[in-house]
């Protein structure tokens, strides 16, 4: 009864219930969203950076070698001699080296030349096929597959750079002989092939005698040396012999780039004293991936804060704006509530009528609030996957945090509700009567 009775009362006057609702609802959103986006970000920022203890890479800006590198939202720094890295890449120090070469993209997602030890340092698994074994094979991500539409078997030409709407390749042909598993990391958004690969297409551009990739036949077929091939024109004559992979290149081609080197140490020295060695030692740089992105998280940290504190501020005028209703309210409810009083009303039970009202307005404005904020979270999603190939998930809840915002939320209610629930808990009947 007593809550029914508040929930009329809050309609009483519809439009200061509705900007007290509006504006609770957009603090709880703003707050809702940074409380996600900051979890999320953190802990796929931190994951992909599992294993990685320095980058190796071209002089330049230690931030972007290791954006482009770990995160893959950046263009590289240049290229580094394939000859001189083996070095370091064979060091006492170093338990794993794991070497990247880019160039193209396909439909906007990069296609990374690089060894199997990269799938395995991002825990992802073969789903479907196998692991890229020769020139031209390759694994894609499984947001790539599942974005694209991609199966095992499929062929596609790559399209050089970073940007989608780049030149497109005419003499090499890509072929999927594997899908990985979705991960939640940067692979998933990958495409992944031998180095040879990366260095036979950018070698043999622009010449057009070189034929296109040898893996060709009936789609989702690969051909074996010795199989014979037949009715296919880019292999010549029906029944000719074709010898697969024979014009493939590999990793110990002389003069040979590569983009950069992911690097962990077996003994963490290293990671203190690889800076200054490659720097006083080669053209490379060595950026170490933990400082630079704790220096990001700093800058970022600083936007989150300030958008916080305009959240707790909006919330804080929220709080006043149900104050004044529900003071300016009880003023003109004054007879109304001495007249519950007389038919048998307990102080008490008035006292409960006002602050039940105030929570209530505070639970409407947080529950859509919350629905609000997980809207945004959709929305950004989208544009992060576009631009940075980082999704956000807006079904997320966190407890803690969550927990204390609805707690805080209702404290605000709860202290906005006050004055006025005291002055309807000492209302004097006779006075109020007297003078209706």
């Amino acid at each position: 009864m007593i809550g029914k009775l508040a929930w009329k009362n809050i309609w009483f006057k519809p439009l200061n219930t509705i900007l007290s609702i509006l504006l609770l609802t957009a603090s709880v959103a703003i707050i809702t969203v940074l409380i996600l986006v900051e979890k999320q970000f953190e802990e796929k920022y931190q994951s992909n950076l599992d294993g990685v203890d320095l980058v190796l890479g071209a002089q330049g800006s230690p931030l972007q070698l290791v954006l482009s590198s770990v995160y893959q939202v950046d263009d590289p720094t240049g290229n580094i001699s394939f000859d001189s890295v083996k070095v370091w890449m064979n060091h006492p120090y170093v338990k794993k080296a794991i070497p990247l070469a880019y160039g193209d993209n396909y439909v906007g997602f990069k296609i990374v030349g690089t060894t199997p030890d990269y799938i395995e340092k991002y825990q992802a698994k073969i789903a479907e096929g196998k692991v890229f074994e020769h020139n031209f094979e390759v694994v894609v991500g499984a947001d790539v597959a599942e974005k694209l539409k991609l199966k095992l078997g499929d062929r596609f030409k790559g399209t050089h750079g970073s940007a989608a709407e780049g030149e497109v390749h005419e003499h090499g042909e890509y072929i999927i002989v594997g899908i990985a598993s979705k991960t939640g990391k940067v692979i998933d958004n990958l495409i992944l092939s031998n180095i040879p690969t990366v260095w036979q297409m950018h070698h043999e551009e622009g010449h057009e005698e070189v034929a296109e990739n040898p893996a060709h036949g009936e789609p989702g077929h690969v051909h074996h040396e010795g199989e014979e091939v037949a009715g296919n024109p880019a292999h010549g004559e029906e029944g000719h012999v074709h010898h697969e992979h024979e014009n493939d290149m590999t990793i110990d081609e002389p003069n040979m780039e590569i983009t950069s080197v992911l690097i962990e140490f077996k003994n963490k020295m290293g990671v203190f004293m690889w800076p200054t060695l490659i720097a006083q030692n080669t053209k490379m740089q060595a950026a170490l991936p933990t400082y630079q992105m704790n220096r990001v998280f700093d800058m970022f940290g600083v936007g989150i804060n300030a958008l916080k504190y305009l959240a707790f501020g909006i919330m804080l005028i929220s709080g006043i704006s149900i104050f004044i209703a529900l003071f300016n309210t009880l003023k003109e409810r004054k007879a109304e509530f001495a007249l519950m009083r007389v038919n048998g009303a307990k102080r008490h039970q008035l006292l409960l009528v006002v602050l039940l009202e105030s929570m209530m307005l505070c639970f409407v404005g947080y529950l859509f609030g919350t629905i609000l904020g997980r809207i945004g979270i959709v929305l950004l999603s989208e544009a992060s996957e576009s631009d940075f190939k980082l999704g956000f998930d807006p079904m997320e809840i966190i407890w803690n945090k969550e927990g204390l915002l609805f707690g805080l939320t209702l404290l605000v209610g709860l202290i906005a509700a006050l004055i006025p629930a005291i002055k309807a808990y000492t209302l004097n009947i006779s006075k109020t009567l007297a003078n209706a």
